[in-house]
């Protein structure tokens, strides 16, 4: 592509053969258009070699490259960062090549950063996001131990905290995420059973209705009992005309909206602070929940919170 101060674009490469078809001397042509003579004649010559798509743009990558790394090498590279993890000042010295050279073979791989990597299996994650509110939801259950009266073990120390643990059970925080636009809706139960999960489909839609998603196409879940089998999560989506779809086995990352709102979930709102009870930390999650929706900035929506993307009819913020 032609930089901004560039003498010749496309629309004056093409005036310049114009005014050298007419008759005239390729010297004043190029003296008018203040260009060289060797310019006017490189662009002239390769008109009469291609054509009109011989004045298009050439990129400035050369056809060869004899001082590449070799694919081999390259390979090993891209071996030892996805099995072992390591980074350029490490795999040079076993591999004999300065860091820059092994930073570029990951950057050109896409393995330059650990956080497009899936960490267990190492492959390389691919990231997408549907294109309009509604078109997927992902849902998920996190199980989080409840809090005995009078605090756990974060207020009390591991041995105290141990002891009164043993009978209080858990909580399950269901939680929907919309794909595009990442507005989030969580309730707490005492369990993940087909009625419950079906229960929460049906308030989260109301929930992403009233604020501006009025249908839901699909819902994206795990392999749990209650979605594959469940009758009653069945009816929920036909009630809604939605479809469910399944994550593959063992691969969470393919639900990664929400997962990544369980992250997020646990970070700045059930392990924010020591809490004196289970009660203190539910009645938190409401706070939680409008500030992640309406306030808190998202790096993938270019620091914007998720409100912003369904009250955005001109598509300002995308």
């Amino acid at each position: 592509m032609s930089h901004r101060n560039a003498r010749l674009t496309i629309h004056g490469r093409r005036l310049l053969i114009e005014r050298v078809r007419s008759g005239r001397p390729v010297a004043h042509v190029a003296a008018e258009m203040g260009i060289s003579r060797p310019t006017a004649h490189k662009w002239i010559r390769r008109w009469r070699l291609e054509g009109d798509s011989g004045l298009l743009d050439r990129p400035s990558r050369p056809r060869r490259t004899p001082h590449r790394t070799a694919a081999a090498t390259e390979a090993q590279v891209c071996r030892l960062r996805q099995q072992r993890k390591l980074g350029p000042a490490r795999i040079g010295p076993i591999l004999g090549l300065p860091a820059s050279t092994v930073h570029r073979i990951l950057t050109r791989h896409g393995l330059n950063r650990l956080a497009h990597l899936d960490r267990p299996t190492g492959t390389v994650i691919r990231r997408y996001e549907r294109d309009r509110p509604g078109e997927l939801v992902h849902v998920d259950v996190k199980k989080l131990g409840r809090i005995p009266d009078g605090g756990g073990h974060k207020v009390l120390g591991r041995q105290a905290g141990r002891a009164r643990r043993s009978s209080v059970g858990y909580d399950y925080v269901h939680s929907a995420v919309d794909d595009h636009t990442r507005l989030a809706y969580s309730e707490i139960h005492p369990d993940e059973k087909v009625t419950t999960c079906a229960g929460f489909l049906t308030r989260a839609a109301a929930f992403f209705h009233a604020h501006g998603i009025t249908r839901i196409e699909r819902v994206l879940t795990d392999n749990a009992w209650a979605y594959r089998k469940g009758l009653a999560w069945k009816d929920a989506l036909d009630q809604l005309g939605a479809t469910g779809k399944l994550t593959r086995a063992y691969r969470p990352q393919t639900n990664g909206k929400v997962e990544r709102f369980n992250r997020t979930l646990l970070d700045e709102w059930a392990y924010l602070r020591p809490y004196m009870s289970n009660d203190e930390r539910t009645a938190a999650l409401a706070d939680f929940l409008h500030t992640y929706n309406h306030h808190r900035c998202h790096t993938a929506l270019g620091g914007h919170p998720p409100i912003t993307r369904v009250n955005n009819p001109a598509g300002q913020y995308n």
